[in-house]
């Protein structure tokens, strides 16, 4: 359901994402109209005063409907807009955008877009955009930022966010101590809850997604942590450390963000703490931290699978052949590997033309069962359920998994393969080389991922283009090879 919103820019402005997506069309409407006159207005006969007068009434229109649109949008549906049109396109919208949603805007695009709008931006812009950020949020944005803009920024900050930015930089964009941010409110464990309630008072406002205080002594150790819901219910003249929670779960920088998300999601979380090897609170996850990893490995993950990695969808035809083109030759290859394969068998197929129809659903089931397997297992490790201890049982049950659905399945197929070629050999043959391809599927499917994550690599990049080579070929190899044996 549609929720409604209060902020400093627009106040009640709606937060939908189907607003986005009607905004996007017409926002596409705007600029086919605005390439329309102009194409009639170029057309006109040379000599006819009235064009460019026509031309600049038509083009001040559009821009300024344009302006209206975009410019009463949240910053996300801003950034979704921009990821949605052409380069061109992409960036005279961008020109449009108020500078005061500059900063939000290069927060929430994605980072191949992000780039490009950087590029149109000059010195004094960048610098406008981010002088009003937090160091975390600055951070985020140094890989696509010139060495002179982060400079420039630098020497607007204070010691203490100097010291932030500095640290935030020097953790892996895939830690904790990389999402993290360092806006939070501490109190000491020998006040009363009163004086907390006053210290809140006196905010301006409180850092988004509070729902608890860090409890810290003189040197920021962290203590224990308040929440709201114990700092209203209690006696505001009881001291903090007589109501605060000693049972709380801590983050260290040097986590994984994919450790942390899972955390979140086992314990429902709202924000965890941060701390240092020494037990000092340095910073705090949120759950929009959270959510913003969530995506980002789950879009990876997807891509990973076909061999891809992420791209403009409007990026230059031969920045997209790089990327595509490395697993699609290997795919070309494991294809013909798996056509030589069956060339091998001509003889077989020849003296039974049946089997050339039949050995594509060998391969076809084989290669679903692994892909199931593969994805549960592919699961299972981003979020840490596969260990030493686990994996020779879990390699052990998908085998028996697939052998069970394998015999039902192959019995099926069995049938089928009686009717259509009046043969209880054929048949018996469809049954073997089907259990056994389904059984190659599920070891690749397992084996594949496990290997890769052991040896510190993405499980799924690739894993798909490997396990089609594997069912393709072995079951081809199997099928004829059974035929062959029994048949001829």
């Amino acid at each position: 359901m549609a929720e409604t919103v209060s902020s400093p820019e627009k106040p009640n402005r709606r937060l939908d994402p189907e607003d986005a997506q009607l905004a996007l069309a017409r926002v596409q409407e705007q600029l086919r109209r605005h390439a329309l006159v102009e194409y009639l207005v170029h057309q006109q006969e040379e000599g006819d005063e009235r064009g460019p007068l026509v031309e600049g009434l038509m083009h001040r229109q559009h821009e300024q409907e344009l302006r209206s649109l975009v410019n009463d949008l949240h910053p996300a549906d801003i950034a979704f807009i921009l990821e949605s049109l052409p380069k061109e396109e992409r960036q005279l919208i961008w020109q449009m955008v108020q500078s005061e949603f500059d900063a939000d805007v290069l927060l929430e695009v994605a980072d191949w877009v992000r780039q490009s709008l950087i590029e149109t931006m000059d010195r004094a812009d960048l610098v406008a955009a981010t002088e009003n950020m937090e160091a975390d949020e600055i951070a985020d944005l140094v890989a696509n930022l010139p060495p002179d803009v982060i400079a420039e920024v630098q020497k607007g900050l204070t010691v203490k966010e100097r010291a932030q930015l500095i640290e935030a930089m020097g953790y892996p964009e895939d830690s904790v101590g990389g999402i993290m941010d360092f806006e939070m409110v501490r109190v000491r464990d020998d006040v009363s809850l009163e004086v907390v309630l006053r210290y809140l008072r006196r905010q301006p406002e409180l850092p988004d997604h509070t729902d608890q205080i860090f409890v810290v002594d003189r040197t920021d150790r962290l203590l224990g942590v308040l929440s709201l819901s114990t700092l209203l219910v209690n006696d505001p003249d009881s001291m903090v450390r007589d109501v605060m929670s000693t049972d709380y779960l801590t983050l260290n920088p040097h986590d994984t963000d994919a450790e942390a998300a899972g955390a979140f999601e086992r314990y429902d979380l709202v924000s965890a703490p941060v701390v240092d090897d020494r037990g000092r609170l340095i910073g705090r996850v949120t759950i929009a931290d959270v959510v913003d990893v969530i995506r980002e490995d789950s879009d990876e993950q997807a891509l990973s699978r076909a061999g891809m990695q992420e791209e403009d969808i409007f990026a230059p035809v031969l920045r997209a052949l790089r990327n595509r083109a490395p697993w699609l030759l290997l795919n070309l290859c494991t294809a013909s590997t798996a056509a030589f394969v069956a060339s091998r068998f001509e003889d077989t197929v020849s003296h039974i033309v049946v089997l050339a129809f039949l050995m594509s659903i060998v391969a076809g089931i084989g290669g679903n069962s692994g892909n199931q397997t593969m994805t549960l297992i592919i699961r299972a490790l981003a979020v840490g359920r596969v260990t030493n201890q686990n994996a020779w049982q879990l390699v052990k049950r998908e085998f028996l998994v697939t052998l069970l659905v394998g015999l039902a399945g192959s019995f099926v197929a069995g049938l089928f393969a009686w009717w259509i070629s009046s043969s209880i050999p054929i048949a018996l043959v469809m049954i073997a080389a089907m259990i056994g391809n389904m059984l190659i599927g599920a070891l690749v499917g397992v084996m594949v991922p496990m290997v890769r994550a052991r040896f510190g690599k993405d499980p799924a990049i690739g894993s798909s283009v490997l396990l089609t080579f594997a069912t393709d070929s072995l079951g081809f190899f199997l099928f004829l090879g059974l035929a062959t044996l029994f048949l001829v």
